[in-house]
């Protein structure tokens, strides 16, 4: 059944009902608690009358325990969907070994509905990733930092005593991709975060998520004990620090008996740690994790550890503190590594980390939020970043994947956990707009399971999104799946990375060379002058490549056998460098920048042969956003060039039109106040 689009806000993300059109589905409820009861409301309202009868229950539930269906595979989470005999009747059965297995499946069946899917068939499906978070960096005062939505969904004034109802439509929606955890506070934490006011508010949070199967987390801050508790340091070894922290954790479960622990990021960025004490990562992490241990919590450690402490390389830091310490941590500790060793760049290779401390789980951290792709304006559809990170082979063993490792299969860990950088915020569409909704969608559907196809997620958010008229769902699946690939060409093609200007990250900066410390600038890290570009990570280097398995690092070490895409990241080359087909580095560049601008105006051109079947909010949103990006895509594009002309004094090749202004005018430009950046 074609359900076209119709006026829509973007409040609804994926959950828009088509129950209106067929009528009311027929649900029957054997058990009762808050989330079948949700379960059920939700399949009444969101499923047609021609779609059930439905039956959800337990798998142990008496009417259901003759069909003898085994669930024991399927964790807490897991849900089995079958067409069967209940009660003498054929029926669709939603079951699961628990309530929230039960809820899962319910809006499985509710994606199969409105994608047109044969409902019948869903089978079998339980989760890979035990821990499936969404990190908000969410501060107090409602600023999110790299946030492009508005202000923090979370009114910390108001709250515990307001439930604003936008709180349930989150958790709705997270639900109903998967996702199981939220850390509400940022990662830059403050101690008051952890104070009994704001305890209380957090377990109000607490309490809406509890029916959806999401539990709560904090960001800790390390200083917490001298800065709450009087204490004179916050070394992780001294009992005093330890005992500070146990009784914070008992307030904590006291208010929030389902809390599910914390988050840390600790000598990074200016942040405290153990470090500050001579101590190591893993003593803070484990004296953290003694504290929640006894309530059934976690810690999640980061490894994001950018100081100033490896001028050499900053991408070798979180390997060089983190893997002499693998087998160290506790069994309740995650060790959270970003997918890339610098910082969420359009593209980078996968963190070495992963693979390299088979005694410690590793955890997943993507960025949802675009701080490097554009903000809440470019559309840049993630699930291929994501989807090319979890397959990459970490050449430990044969065929082993970052998925592998990650989701503990590859050395047996009960633990594992995928994070995303949340792009919520209080704008009424969510996310900044449309097509950003379809990042955080690939995130939970990847988190669930990393074998989708980015493609298949793209196909079936825009069926959720617009409505499934295979026109619409055709154009917009082909707009998503190049559209990452566009902002990499435009921004740093051919693995050039960190290339936007100072502190708000907006826009380019490639000639910024004047910040206090080398790392933070630019030049530091494409390395350009008048005989070539990149960032040598060879032996005759930095030596970065040594970091990955003996096989990895053979074909990394060799720009002949570097993947095209990665070429720059690891190879300082000539401009002349020849590539596979002939042409030359510089000319290769140029056609990547050109390339990226070229997308996007085709993008604009399938959004605007959508005009008739989209309804006007929503288009007039995308339209103009993508008038913005095409403006932009051609601003990188020509600053960059106009840069790197300065440097190889090379003409550009033929018919690529030269920059629209000179480099003292891209230079020139100011963005103060711009979104995402805390002032």
């Amino acid at each position: 059944m074609t359900v076209p689009a119709q006026a829509d806000d973007g409040y609804r993300l994926w959950l828009r009902n088509i129950a209106a059109q067929t009528g009311t589905a027929q649900v029957e409820v054997h058990g009762d608690s808050a989330t079948l009861r949700i379960a059920a409301d939700e399949l009444r309202t969101g499923l047609g009358a021609n779609a059930g009868p439905v039956v959800l229950a337990r798998a142990n539930d008496p009417s259901i325990a003759a069909l003898r269906i085994d669930v024991a595979g399927l964790g807490t989470e897991g849900y089995d969907i079958r067409t069967t005999q209940v009660g003498g009747r054929s029926v669709i059965l939603v079951t699961a070994g628990s309530d929230i297995g039960i809820l899962h499946g319910a809006y499985a069946l509710l994606r199969h509905a409105r994608t047109g899917s044969d409902m019948a068939r869903i089978g079998v499906r339980g989760a890979r990733f035990g821990l499936r978070m969404l990190n908000h960096w969410d501060n107090l005062d409602g600023v999110v930092e790299r946030g492009y939505a508005g202000q923090s969904l979370w009114d910390w004034w108001t709250l515990p005593d307001v439930r604003d109802p936008r709180y349930v439509d989150y958790a709705r929606a997270n639900a109903a991709i998967g996702i199981n955890g939220t850390v509400v506070n940022n990662v830059n934490a403050k101690a008051i975060s952890l104070t009994a006011p704001y305890i209380a508010k957090t377990a109000a949070l607490a309490d809406v998520f509890r029916p959806y199967g999401i539990k709560v987390y904090l960001s800790a801050r390390f200083s917490a004990p001298v800065e709450l508790g009087g204490l004179k340091t916050a070394d992780p070894r001294d009992p005093a620090v330890a005992a500070w922290w146990k009784a914070k954790a008992d307030e904590i479960y006291r208010a929030i008996p389902d809390f599910g622990g914390f988050l840390v990021k600790a000598n990074s960025e200016g942040q405290p740690g153990p470090r500050d004490y001579g101590a190591s990562h893993a003593d803070g992490a484990n004296m953290l994790a003694a504290a929640v241990a006894p309530h059934g919590g976690i810690v999640m450690w980061r490894a994001f550890v950018y100081a100033d402490t490896d001028p050499e390389d900053r991408a070798k830091q979180a390997y060089t503190e983190f893997r002499p310490l693998d087998g160290k941590f506790a069994d309740n500790v995650l060790v959270q590594v970003k997918n890339g060793a610098i910082d969420f760049q359009p593209r980078e290779p996968f963190h070495p980390l992963f693979g390299a401390m088979p005694r410690t789980p590793l955890m997943m951290e993507f960025q949802i939020t675009k701080e490097y792709l554009g903000f809440a304006t470019h559309l840049a559809y993630l699930g291929p970043l994501f989807e090319e990170v979890l397959d990459a082979r970490t050449g430990v063993r044969a065929g082993e994947t970052v998925a592998a490792v990650v989701d503990g299969r590859a050395q047996g860990h009960a633990l594992s956990g995928m994070a995303g950088v949340a792009n919520i915020g209080r704008d009424r569409d969510w996310s900044g707009g449309t097509f950003n909704q379809a990042n955080w969608y690939a995130f939970g559907r990847l988190a669930w399971d990393p074998t989708l196809s980015s493609e298949a997620i793209a196909r079936e958010w825009a069926a959720q999104t617009f409505g499934n008229d295979p026109v619409i769902v055709e154009t917009v699946t082909r707009m998503m799946l190049r559209s990452r690939e566009a902002v990499v060409d435009y921004t740093g093609p051919l693995g050039l990375a960190h290339l936007m200007a100072t502190g708000h990250h907006y826009g380019p900066g490639p000639w910024v060379d004047d910040l206090q410390r080398p790392e933070w600038n630019p030049v530091y890290y494409h390395r350009a002058d008048r005989n070539g570009i990149g960032f040598d990570r060879t032996r005759t280097g930095s030596n970065a490549v040594a970091q990955y398995a003996p096989g990895v690092a053979r074909k990394l070490a060799d720009p002949k056998t570097t993947p095209l895409e990665q070429l720059l990241w690891f190879h300082h080359l000539p401009w002349d460098y020849r590539l596979p087909g002939g042409s030359t580095l510089w000319v290769e560049l140029v056609r990547r920048y050109d390339r990226g601008v070229a997308t996007v105006d085709a993008m604009r051109r399938d959004w605007a042969s959508l005009k008739p079947r989209i309804d006007e909010e929503r288009w007039t949103k995308t339209d103009s956003f993508l008038a913005i990006q095409a403006r932009e895509a051609r601003w990188w594009r020509d600053a960059s060039l106009a840069y790197w002309m300065s440097i190889n004094r090379l003409p550009l090749p033929a018919g690529s039109p030269p920059p629209e202004h000179d480099l003292a005018w891209y230079k020139a430009q100011r963005f103060p106040f711009a979104p995402g950046n805390p002032q």
